[in-house]
């Protein structure tokens, strides 16, 4: 057992050396204001521990790949939204998976009640978008004006491209193979940061 683990911790340091990550920075508008006004609670002390963590990860210069648990209603989505805000602030856009349309369509109308007049562009992609719709979002994604894309598997499509996709966030992450994973994370040249999410 002891020689497994130092074969992981290897590959771990080997992985993380070789991997680098987008800088995210800085703090800005968008996390501040939502901080500070939109909250109408105080976060948990895990909450604001875990995104300490995330933070420092996303400003390391390397990779994030963390895993986020935590049982349901524990405020998963709000610690997720919190590491998007950051991503915006450093000029990236970011998208949020999820297994089923009726927890993408969750997790769509909870982040945009959070961010309501905040003057974010957040638009939902799911096998029952319209072709119509699907246009325009896909233009406004590879233009860089939609700045947060929440969706199903419909994300993997090929044509959906990024203008500069900087975050990734996979909710019950166990539902998704590593192929299917690997292909949202590869849609642009230098690999995202990524958190994943699970309540098991």
């Amino acid at each position: 057992l002891f020689y497994i683990q130092l074969n992981i911790l290897s590959q771990k340091n080997r992985r993380q050396s070789f991997f680098k990550g987008f800088v995210f920075s800085k703090i800005g508008d968008n996390l501040n204001n939502f901080y500070k006004s939109r909250l109408s609670f105080e976060l948990t002390e895990a909450q604001k521990r875990v995104v300490r963590e995330i933070r420092r990860d996303m400003g390391s210069g390397r990779q994030m790949n963390r895993l986020l648990q935590g049982d349901v209603g524990s405020g998963k989505t709000l610690v997720a939204l919190m590491a998007m805000l950051i991503a915006l602030d450093n000029g990236f856009q970011t998208c949020l998976m999820a297994p089923t349309e009726l927890l993408a369509n969750q997790h769509y109308n909870t982040i945009t009640r959070f961010l309501e007049d905040m003057g974010i562009s957040v638009l939902l992609l799911t096998g029952s978008t319209k072709k119509n719709e699907r246009e325009l979002l896909h233009e406004q994604l590879r233009s860089g004006e939609l700045h947060i894309l929440i969706g199903t598997h419909a994300l993997l499509e090929d044509a959906v491209q990024f203008n500069n996709l900087g975050l990734v966030i996979i909710d019950e992450q166990h539902r998704f193979g590593v192929a299917q994973r690997a292909r949202l994370w590869k849609k642009t040249e230098q690999l995202p940061h990524v958190l994943v999410m699970t309540a098991t």
